[in-house]
């Protein structure tokens, strides 16, 4: 029996772009929720530059959710979301991409939490963690800590609009269609969160952190990644600023510092997996080793392309930014 959408409750805008095997595994996970299949759909926005649009169809098979298959008008995560959660047939809508594989009780975490805040504004962030068949270095461990994720440093259930990423997050569909779409133009892909979320927040926006919702984030990372990701977020950051001129500008402060300071030697990254944090006086020394070295080892990378940025002039209405990969 098909699903019944009269009663969808919320809709998945998952993005997709390569990655079908992976995406594959994400959809699988979707039809172990705990949740009824007749109680959410998943919208699966192709991005316009998908070379495979077959092996995404086969990735999709035959589920017992209800999928909408959709594509955007152009290449970018923020073309996704819009047009996904244009498409979206639930009052709720919640983010994803195609390497966060959904345990159990996500959807029903979520669907709960909306029931507990129902104000149109209050949105709910879940919790991406590493997949558990990855092996977790000490550099993915520290990219948690507020390089790509800041789950370890939220208190209770406040997250704050700064930390509203689109891994795992859900929204009212209304609420998103107050605040209006990601800004595909300046910001097809990197800090097209933030910048939706700061105008978010102009109309009350609270973001609250379920950390029971959780998806299994499948794919590793290494510092050789992030040196070439680094690119993008400086280009991004860089607009963001021109767009937005009260806004601090996080990473170039935090890259501009490090590459200031002493060299790290990274003594604390053999001692890191043994040592938590939390551990007294050994645990920040032995972190914060990790963080200056780590910091230091992609500034060069991030300030580069930031005087690019400067020199071609990266603002609003500057060049486009092609040059400066995604990944």
């Amino acid at each position: 029996m098909p699903p019944d959408a009269g009663r969808l409750r919320l809709s998945v805008v998952l993005s997709t772009l390569g990655n079908y095997e992976t995406l594959e595994k994400v959809l699988d996970g979707y039809a172990l929720q705990s949740t009824r299949a007749d109680d959410f759909e998943v919208v699966l926005a192709m991005d316009a530059a998908e070379p495979e649009p077959e092996s995404v169809r086969r990735a999709i098979g035959t589920r017992p959710y209800r999928v909408n298959l959709i594509q955007g008008a152009r290449p970018g995560l923020s073309e996704n979301r819009n047009a996904g959660y244009r498409a979206a047939a639930a009052p709720l809508v919640l983010f994803t991409d195609n390497d966060t594989i959904p345990v159990k009780r996500m959807v029903a975490e979520h669907l709960s939490w909306h029931e507990r805040y129902p104000d149109e504004a209050t949105a709910v962030l879940g919790k991406v963690r590493w997949a558990p068949q990855l092996k977790v270095t000490t550099f993915m461990r520290w990219l948690d800590t507020g390089i790509q994720f800041d789950f370890a440093n939220i208190a209770g259930v406040e997250a704050g609009w700064g930390r509203f990423v689109g891994a795992n997050v859900s929204l009212k569909r209304s609420f998103v269609f107050r605040v209006g779409d990601f800004d595909q133009e300046h910001f097809p892909y990197g800090y097209e969160d933030t910048d939706w979320a700061y105008r978010a927040n102009k109309l009350g926006f609270r973001l609250k952190y379920n950390r029971r919702a959780v998806v299994d984030h499948l794919r590793p990372m290494t510092p050789e990644f992030w040196q070439k990701r680094a690119r993008r977020v400086a280009a991004s950051e860089h607009i963001y600023t021109a767009l937005h001129p009260e806004m601090p500008p996080w990473f170039f402060t935090k890259f501009s510092a490090a590459a200031a300071a002493p060299r790290a030697r990274g003594r604390g990254i053999r001692l890191a997996p043994f040592v938590p944090r939390w551990v007294p006086w050994l645990g920040p020394r032995v972190w914060g080793s990790v963080d200056m070295f780590y910091k230091q080892a992609l500034a060069p990378s991030f300030l580069d392309a930031w005087e690019e940025a400067e020199r071609i002039g990266a603002r609003p209405s500057g060049p486009d930014l092609s040059e400066f990969s995604p990944d």
